[in-house]
């Protein structure tokens, strides 16, 4: 694709940010040139660093979060690199749990446009913004890096770096697979693309199969393998408040994110700090619990609100959304839920909802804020063609809650589920409400 001029002068934010999604950049080819070609206009800054690369299609960003909250409570200035975000672009490029300043955003904008602008084959915005965090992390001297996976693995820009300190494979299931395949299997092999030569790598509990692919990777490239042993994950209690539990001979260890998914997410963190401890890095018990402890990732089954019970759950694929079913039940047994429902074209849609529907009492149907988004009408349209429930649709996600707040008695549970490019909405509209505080 050749390179169209954008503004030439990036003079604040609004025109960096302008630079970073121009849409005539959105249909290039998924492979690596480019990041590759634009890192080394850069000199390589990511050579320089030190990372935890993490993939997976679901548990990726909980378990970031966790492992950069160990990490800084240890003492280390630690980047952390995610996607998507929540309110703000900053939100996806963070030190020590503080998002890029507009100003920083700004400068590193400039500095990529000059060598962008002598491109042929112009970079993608993931490819744009992952240049400018590994510019930040290097230039702001980051002891380690946790790097989440845009995409797969094998051909995401993230994967421009050498040899990690340690690969983490969160839980794989069926997603993105137009881009990925159409089988568990040939998603697993794309995320296996992670493993690097003579590295180590920490893998949560996985089908036989991924196994299989996991395994035949570590041993083509010489690198170390653990599994989270999920069998040792001892919960002690939970409330909605968070859980605790022991893992691994470790006692009374708390975690204020809701579900038994994180649990296996902290073990995750957890075996991940083990095993780097072995390697150099100095990791306290106590900075691993005070670490732990500490971490949140909005949008994660989150409350919102109690009385009534308002649940923000940004899981939006079939693996995602029979997490938040068990945890639900957990929580609720029982009990029916008026869902709050929005959904990209591109996602397993009727598949979740069939998950779901037994839960449902009422559907309300929005619009997600991307623009692959289904629209409501087509969402209530299939609803009401495949399932006998109570359906409404809604103009805005703004509308949506004040619906669902409208019909909800003071003991229901509402539940804002099916894509995380909700999850703004939904907040933005708890802290007007003054009920959210951020």
């Amino acid at each position: 694709m050749i390179y169209e001029e954008p503004p030439i002068n990036i003079k604040c934010v609004e025109d960096a940010i302008s630079f970073i999604y121009k849409t005539s950049w959105k249909e290039s080819k998924y492979d690596l040139s480019r990041i590759t070609k634009l890192m080394k206009l850069l000199q390589n800054p990511q050579k320089k660093l030190k990372f935890i690369h993490i993939a997976g299609t679901n548990g990726k960003g909980s378990t970031s979060a966790m492992i950069a909250s160990i990490f800084m409570e240890a003492g280390y200035k630690t980047g952390l690199y995610t996607s998507p975000y929540i309110h703000k672009l900053s939100e996806r490029i963070q030190i020590n749990f503080n998002p890029i300043k507009d100003v920083e955003l700004l400068e590193l904008s400039n500095q990529l446009y000059k060598y962008i602008s002598s491109m042929q084959d112009a970079p993608t915005e993931f490819e744009i913004i992952t240049a400018i965090a590994f510019l930040y992390f290097y230039q702001n001297q980051c002891d380690i890096v946790i790097l989440e996976v845009g995409m797969g693995g094998r051909l995401d820009a993230t994967n421009i770096i050498d040899t990690p300190e340690s690969a983490v494979i969160t839980s794989i299931g069926l997603d993105h697979t137009k881009e990925l395949g159409d089988t568990i299997e040939k998603i697993a092999a794309e995320k296996a693309g992670i493993i690097k030569s003579n590295g180590i790598v920490i893998c949560c509990p996985q089908k036989d199969s991924v196994k299989k692919v996991i395994y035949k990777k570590c041993k083509n490239q010489n690198t170390k393998l653990y599994f989270v042993d999920n069998n040792i994950i001892n919960p002690v209690k939970q409330s909605l408040d968070g859980q605790q539990f022991d893992y691994n001979g470790i006692k009374n260890l708390t975690i204020s994110l809701l579900g038994q998914h994180q649990l296996l997410n902290a073990a995750s963190a957890i075996t991940t700090v083990n095993v780097l401890k072995n390697q150099g890095w100095n990791i306290s018990e106590e900075a691993l619990r005070s670490g732990l402890q500490k971490v949140s990732w909005p949008g994660r089954f989150e409350i919102m609100q109690n009385d009534p019970i308002f649940i923000v759950d940004g899981a939006h694929n079939p693996q995602g959304i029979q997490t938040t079913k068990k945890t639900l039940q957990s929580f609720f047994p029982n009990k029916k839920c008026i869902f709050i429902l929005g959904v990209l074209v591109e996602k397993n849609y009727q598949e979740m909802i069939k998950i779901i529907a037994p839960l449902a009492n009422y559907f309300i149907t929005v619009t997600p804020n991307n623009p692959t988004a289904l629209p409501a009408r087509n969402l209530a349209s299939y609803l009401k063609k495949v399932y006998y429930i109570n359906t409404i649709i809604c103009k805005s996600i703004e509308h949506g809650l004040e619906v669902s707040l409208k019909i909800a008695g003071k003991d229901d549970v509402i539940c804002a589920v099916g894509s995380l490019y909700m999850v703004g909405a939904i907040r933005n509209y708890f802290k007007s409400c003054k009920l959210l505080s951020f």
